[in-house]
């Protein structure tokens, strides 16, 4: 579904992945779409971009199956700043290649029409925040390429391949990924279309994807700065996850 919109030059969109399932919550409900006191876990992301000084346009990634779904909380929550709802892919990084090239309006057309920064959120991660958003901006004015973060409260241990420790990192420079992954638009559009080109090499040495920094550091080799989070910007991602986050909405309110 695309939604005519102006396209402002220089503008920032932010792009919501909603198109993971529910296996791991033992769902038939895709995680996203879960209700989460008075509506769906992903309307809590929505709500922040929609409502942030910072971003410009919203574009929706979802499943096939999850369209219908999508297009009802876009009209029904009054979500202007949504410009296209577009499918996802069979892997995450196939979906946020299909975010990318949706902010473009058309797949073939150059990059005049590209946004000049972009945010990558999950869907499931409802708890992202206007100073969150803040911050990534402010990296992104002196850096092309930033992640959300917080450091890690717990010692990490680094295994072998036969489930021994190997190493112990030193815990005051271990960080926990979160989203939204910011960057310039350009680095990010070409670093994916490098990394679908090569899909095939990538996944016969055995990389696996597992955030959109990654993709920058493989493609572009580019530094990633990291951006102060919060501990309560959970994924939703299993049945242990929804009394945590109707706690912290609980405390929001």
């Amino acid at each position: 579904m695309d939604i005519t919109m102006t396209k402002k030059p220089n503008r920032t969109t932010a792009i919501v992945l909603a198109a993971g399932s529910g296996k791991r919550m033992q769902s038939d409900v895709a995680k996203q779409f879960l209700m989460l006191g008075e509506k769906p876990v992903l309307c809590y992301s929505l709500d922040a971009f929609e409502q942030s000084n910072y971003i410009d346009e919203i574009i929706l990634v979802t499943s096939e199956d999850g369209l219908a779904t999508c297009e009802e909380i876009v009209k029904s929550g009054g979500y202007h700043k949504v410009s296209a709802i577009t499918l996802g892919g069979k892997e995450r990084y196939h979906s946020v290649y299909n975010g990318l090239k949706a902010a473009l309006y058309e797949e073939d057309s150059t990059k005049e029409n590209a946004p000049k920064l972009v945010f990558i959120h999950d869907g499931a991660r409802p708890f992202v925040t206007e100073d969150i958003i803040r911050r990534n901006i402010e990296a992104l004015e002196k850096d092309r390429a930033c992640v959300t973060a917080v450091p890690s409260k717990d010692t990490v241990k680094i295994a072998d391949e036969n489930g021994y420790v190997a190493t112990t990192p030193n815990r005051e420079l271990v960080w926990n990924m979160q989203t939204p992954q910011s960057f310039d638009f350009s680095l990010i559009y070409d670093a994916y279309r490098k990394l679908i080109r090569e899909e095939a090499n990538v996944l016969e040495k055995g990389i696996k994807i597992t955030d959109d920094a990654m993709v920058a550091e493989l493609f572009e080799n580019v530094k990633i700065k990291l951006v102060e989070g919060s501990y309560e910007n959970i994924k939703i991602t299993t049945p242990d996850d929804l009394p945590v986050a109707m706690q912290i909405l609980q405390n929001r309110l």
